[in-house]
C-alpha cells in the first residue's frame, strides 16, 4: 500500500457499485381453443380438423371429438394469444369452405 491509501480507494472519494437489475419479464397469457358442438358437422370432419390444425393423432382427435359431442364443448389445445387466434381463424375458415357450421372459440386460461 502507498502512504495515505487506506482501503484501496482514492483518498477522499467513496466507492459505489453499480448493479444492473434484470428486467422482470412475465410469461404471456395462455388461451384455450375450444370447439363447440352442433347437430350438423360430421364427426369425421371434426376429427380431420383436430388432426390437421392441432396435430392430434387419430386416437386423441377421436377422444376430443367425443368429448365435444357428449359435453357440448371440448379443448383442442392451449396457446399464446396470437397462436390461439390464428388456430380459431383457420378452423372457422376451413369449416365455412366446407359448408359446416362448426364453431371454434378461444378463452383466457
Amino acid at each position: 500500500m502507498q502512504d495515505g491509501d487506506e482501503g484501496g480507494g482514492t483518498p477522499g472519494r467513496s466507492t459505489s457499485v453499480i448493479t444492473r437489475t434484470k428486467p422482470k419479464t412475465k410469461k404471456p397469457s395462455l388461451y384455450r381453443v375450444l370447439l363447440l358442438n352442433d347437430d350438423y358437422t360430421p364427426m369425421e370432419f371434426v376429427i380431420h380438423i383436430l388432426e390437421r390444425f392441432f396435430q392430434k393423432d387419430r386416437e386423441a382427435a377421436t377422444r376430443v371429438m367425443l368429448h365435444v359431442h357428449n359435453h357440448g364443448v371440448g379443448e383442442c389445445g392451449v396457446f399464446t394469444y396470437e397462436v390461439a387466434e390464428t388456430k380459431v381463424t383457420q378452423v372457422m375458415d376451413f369449416s365455412r369452405q366446407h359448408q359446416h357450421p362448426l364453431q371454434c372459440v378461444m378463452e383466457k386460461k
